[in-house]
């Protein structure tokens, strides 16, 4: 993370850097993700880490700040697989969301954004709903809320760990994508009528258990920048029409 990002790292900020930024641009990001299974060849934690670099990158070029990312969440079709946490019913999360905005709205904070990178319909109403039911307050902070899989005009469309998370994750933690941990396409290619979201892959013994989307051995690193710098210009545009 370079230092341009981290200035932009609620945590990290003293008071005076706090108010400075608040005075400048008041806008406080929320990132949000899970612990959930993306394959053999990405982390666990991928949805948070996706979400938060994505925020960050855009806090450092339009202003702001980027709070800790959410590791909680709800919705998706992996609770069982290993090494997954998400939680059946959404209640405990929203009320937490709905306390941090009360809180940034006593900070002073003009506008919330809750962006997700964890993406199921379950996961997309709870934020929404809590953005709606807030915004019915009528108060001086607006929240909007979005995930990676509402963003328009990428070159190809969101995944779970195929080709889409794996270039963005490549784009933000490089040292963190390892196909290696893949059996090779020479030693267990795919047949050519498999279904990218078929069911054959929540079998352990598929070569690219756990995936849902295009399989992501066909890698390109030339991608990754590319596709992260689309997410984020994406995201400055959303941000620019709310404040």
């Amino acid at each position: 993370m370079s230092a341009n990002h981290a200035a932009h790292q609620f945590e990290l900020l003293l008071p005076w850097q706090l108010h400075a930024i608040l005075a400048k641009r008041a806008i406080a990001y929320i990132p949000l993700g899970t612990f959930e299974w993306h394959g053999e060849h990405l982390p666990v934690g991928l949805d948070s880490l996706t979400s938060h670099g994505i925020c960050l990158r855009t806090a450092a070029k339009d202003g702001g700040v980027v709070l800790p990312p959410h590791y909680y969440s709800v919705g998706g079709g992996h609770g069982a697989y290993p090494f997954t946490i998400i939680k059946s019913e959404p209640d405990e999360i929203e009320a937490q969301l709905n306390f941090t905005l009360q809180r940034l709205e006593c900070f002073g904070f003009k506008l919330a954004v809750l962006f997700s990178g964890h993406f199921p319909d379950t996961q997309l109403d709870m934020i929404d709903r809590v953005a709606a039911q807030w915004n019915k307050r009528n108060t001086a902070l607006k929240a909007f809320a979005t995930a990676v899989n509402r963003i328009e005009g990428l070159s190809f469309g969101p995944d779970h760990a195929g080709i889409f998370e794996t270039t963005l994750l490549a784009a933000l933690r490089p040292d963190l994508v390892r196909l290696d941990r893949l059996k090779s396409l020479a030693e267990a290619p795919l047949p050519k009528s498999e279904d990218d979201f078929g069911e054959v892959r929540h079998d352990p013994n598929h070569p690219i258990y756990g995936v849902f989307g295009p399989d992501p051995r066909h890698f390109n690193p030339d991608e990754a920048k590319p596709l992260l710098d689309a997410c984020v210009n994406w995201l400055v545009e959303q941000v620019r029409k709310r404040l």
